[in-house]
């Protein structure tokens, strides 16, 4: 019987030790690339920068009627620009109704309208850049300001105001260097002066509304919050103020048709001298004829103030035949380059009082006076009207009420016997003014005085209380 031979192995597996360290290998290398993968990540990722937000001081008094709002100078807050947005973001808009403004009207005499319009294009082109946009909504403001109470009376007064300080302006262009550093190019120039004569001569850019205060939204200054947010213009928020001084009854300032020089503008309005002249002031409002202070001689200077005035105060006594378009003229001119002067003039010799303060009889006889005062931005002359007819009451004085004496009777005030006393007043008249026949005016202190501004020194000129 023949025996079968056993089946042979055709495959010979690998020794154990061998496939142990193949795997072994292989998961070495994924561990590794578990730990070195995640660490290249992370430092080859962007750096985050995580800004430390400072405290938001936010104020939220609202200023009552009888009480002026102080306008505080331009002060940021120190924050980075993406978190002062997000600061603005977090502000709302008021949804109180956002009228329009009234158009304004620019008036005076040609050098003074010259000077509004360069002053405005200035603040248009520097705050705004070459943006038509932007420069219908800063030239808004402007005249918004022009016509509050709480600032300068003229353009040029509010677009520099506090200029004279590093910390103290209003529009930073005029306080920061800007103004040399660089100017528009002539072209820009004109498109801004046009923006300016358009919104001096009654166009009004509607979406700003009755706002005072504006700042690009990268920055966030002390008294944002505590305004009433109303629009953006582009990167611009502005704003008015709350209460009753942000609503259109409180824009009731007229406007005072005497711009101030600026030196500073010297390089771009030939209507602004950098010799420190007045040129010729504007110091009439509504449409009166404008003399010009150079053809008044010297003679008819007066040389001296009156008794017991510093050289800011003059009283004066004018000619029955001046002409009274005149006397503005003659009160420039003897005012010179003060800062500030107070010209009263009297046609009545008897009336001109030798010293300040004044009685209430020569304050009421008075016939016209001048106030000058550079600090403000502002020059003004009064006629009173009920003496010489004016082509605008703005020109007039207001109208003093009648000197009445509160001393009881007297036997030496008694009539003299036979003498007709009249039963009933007569006409309305103007205090002060004596006809022939007429009694004395009454000494005793009157229920309603006229009190004249105590002197200032020239170098310390009084604030304007509105």
């Amino acid at each position: 019987m023949l025996m079968q031979a056993p089946h042979a192995e055709l495959i010979t597996p690998a020794p154990e030790p061998r496939r142990n360290l193949v795997l072994r290998l292989i998961l070495g290398l994924i561990a590794l690339a578990a730990i070195v993968v995640p660490a290249l990540i992370v430092i080859n990722a962007p750096r985050t920068v995580v800004h430390k937000r400072p405290p938001v001081v936010i104020s939220k008094r609202v200023v009552p009627k009888a009480e002026l709002p102080p306008v505080e100078p331009v002060k940021l807050q120190q924050v980075a620009p993406e978190d002062a947005r997000e600061i603005n973001a977090a502000i709302p808009f008021s949804s109180a109704p956002n009228p329009a403004a009234r158009a304004f009207r620019l008036y005076g005499a040609v050098d003074s309208q010259a000077r509004a319009v360069d002053c405005l294009a200035a603040a248009v082109y520097y705050e705004a850049g070459d943006d038509a946009v932007g420069q219908r909504a800063v030239a808004q403001v402007v005249i918004n300001r022009v016509r509050h109470p709480a600032f300068p009376k003229t353009v040029c007064g509010v677009v520099f105001q506090g200029s004279e300080r590093s910390t103290g302006c209003q529009f930073t262009f005029t306080c920061d260097g800007a103004l040399l550093r660089y100017s528009p190019s002539p072209a820009a120039w004109q498109r801004a002066r046009e923006v300016a004569r358009l919104a001096l001569n009654g166009s009004v850019y509607k979406a700003v509304g009755h706002a005072t205060h504006y700042h690009t939204d990268w920055v966030v200054p002390y008294w944002s919050s505590s305004l009433e947010k109303i629009t953006a213009v582009h990167t611009h928020l502005f704003f008015r103020w709350a209460g009753w001084w942000g609503t259109p009854p409180a824009f009731d300032r007229g406007y005072i048709a005497a711009e101030p020089n600026v030196p500073k503008m010297a390089r771009l309005s030939p209507a602004h001298h950098d010799d420190g002249s007045t040129a010729i002031e504007a110091a009439l409002e509504g449409d009166g004829s404008i003399i010009d202070p150079a053809t008044i001689p010297d003679s008819a200077v007066p040389k001296a103030a009156g008794t017991g005035l510093d050289a800011n105060h003059f009283l004066v006594t004018l000619s029955r035949s001046m002409n009274p378009d005149a006397f503005a003229a003659l009160a420039i001119k003897t005012c010179g380059e003060r800062l500030y002067c107070k010209f009263m003039a009297w046609t009545d010799a008897k009336q001109t009082p030798a010293k300040l303060p004044a009685t209430p009889a020569q304050s009421a006889a008075m016939s016209f006076s001048y106030l000058r005062d550079t600090a403000q931005g502002y020059a003004k002359a009064l006629w009173n009207c009920q003496q010489f007819k004016r082509p605008s009451p703005l020109q007039c004085m207001r109208v003093q009420p009648p000197v009445v004496s509160l001393a009881p009777p007297s036997a030496a005030a008694a009539p003299a016997p036979g003498t007709v006393q009249p039963t009933e007043p007569g006409p309305a008249a103007l205090s002060g003014v004596r006809r022939k026949g007429d009694p004395a005016p009454a000494t005793a202190k009157p229920a309603v005085s006229f009190t004249l501004p105590a002197p200032k020194p020239i170098s310390t000129p009084a604030p304007d209380a509105r």
